[in-house]
């Protein structure tokens, strides 16, 4: 027990979510994949559980080996990361294979394993603001010396992911957003900002519909229409079937397995694997999905709150505000509170690149907090003023 505990860095807490989180996808997965299995497998239902826990067990090292890694490489390695991101996201966009008109997977050569880029990108971009803002603390009025330098990768690989992505290049966005205005940026370059960005995106919009009626600007068009409308239409197929297990689910659900939906929505193993839940696990079971979220965020927010250095503290935030946003579109989506996004439930839907990438977010999440430990510990003995 002490040899497992002594590689366990970072708060107890967040790992106690992570594990409630990995205990609640094996279940949720293996119940929701029983149609797929059937389908794909020849009935093979043991076959995705497997894979499942092979990536949370591949996740769970990850997490260890990035805590254990003092956050201070990752603000070098930012750069590093961002210079990588760029143009593999130019790449995804021209090569990368056509799913439902949307470009948003490369497979890596070689081993075959399929990746999503943007979940990268996300990783490389909050890194970088956060290590811009805090290098940068005393120029941050100057427009062309501290906010362009920090700007414009933010708008160079949200566009990048929009085309094929909208929600997460929002999600994106918006947490960059929120890390520059913490970081002290002058409100109206953010105002700027995104004024700017709205109008770009209006046109942008405008312009492809004139121009295309189908492709992926018609799907936006046609999945707000139908959160809009509300009608029963087969475009509202599969939100309808979420609706339905919400209400089975009741206050204490169906009962472990027991979900019907997961036999007629699309993709109940990810996209809506919290209407699954609630199906299964009730009011309750959804209650506490959305508490370990909110839980992770405020343990976060602590973290934040202990930091004496400004790039662990904007990391740990944008790295958990990022993770967190996700997870509430997620499940807004599946109550039906928001049009149909997209977005995985974080280290809970089935997936291999997601899982891998939010586990080295939360990796660094906790490396910033056990940093933040052994700082405390060592200003107490030897108080002194230092940032990065």
């Amino acid at each position: 027990m002490n040899a497992i505990s002594k590689h366990i860095r970072g708060d107890r807490v967040i790992w106690m979510v992570i594990i409630l989180l990995s205990m609640i996808s094996i279940l949720a997965v293996y119940s929701s994949t029983g149609t797929l299995a059937y389908k794909v497998r020849g009935g093979n239902t043991g076959y995705y559980l497997i894979k499942q826990l092979i990536f949370l067990a591949l996740g769970i090292f990850i997490i260890i080996a990035t805590s254990a890694v003092p956050y201070k490489y990752y603000s070098r390695m930012s750069q590093i990361f961002l210079f990588i991101a760029i143009p593999v996201l130019a790449l995804t966009l021209i090569t990368g294979p056509s799913i439902n008109e949307a470009r948003r997977w490369l497979t890596l050569p070689g081993i075959g394993f399929t990746i999503q880029p943007s979940d990268f990108a996300k990783l490389a971009i909050i890194m970088y603001v956060a290590r811009v803002l805090s290098l940068k603390q005393d120029e941050l009025g100057d427009f062309k010396g501290a906010y362009l330098q920090i700007i414009w990768p933010v708008i160079l690989v949200c566009g990048l992911i929009m085309p094929a992505n909208l929600s997460t290049a929002a999600i994106l966005f918006a947490t960059s957003m929120a890390l520059m205005f913490v970081g002290r940026i002058p409100f109206k370059f953010l105002a700027l900002t995104i004024g700017g960005g709205i109008l770009v995106l209006t046109l942008f919009i405008t312009i492809s519909l004139y121009f295309d009626k189908g492709g992926r600007i018609a799907t936006w068009k046609n999945r707000i229409e139908n959160f809009v409308s509300g009608e029963e239409t087969d475009d509202n197929f599969q939100v309808n079937r979420a609706k339905i297990a919400v209400v089975n689910g009741g206050l204490i659900g169906q009962g472990p397995g027991n979900s019907t939906q997961r036999n007629y929505l699309p993709h109940p193993y990810s996209d809506f694997i919290y209407a699954i839940i609630i199906e299964e696990y009730g009011l309750f079971g959804g209650t506490f999905v959305l508490f370990l979220y909110l839980w992770l965020f405020f343990r976060a927010g602590l973290i934040v709150r202990r930091s004496t250095r400004t790039f662990a503290a904007l990391l740990a935030l944008g790295l958990s505000m990022g993770l967190v946003l996700q997870a509430l579109i997620n499940m807004a989506v599946a109550v039906n509170l928001v049009p149909v996004t997209g977005q995985t439930l974080p280290f809970v839907s089935m997936g291999g690149s997601s899982i891998l990438f939010t586990s080295v977010a939360l990796g660094m999440i906790l490396s910033v907090s056990h940093g933040v430990e052994e700082e405390r510990k060592e200003d107490l003995k030897n108080p002194k003023n230092s940032n990065e």
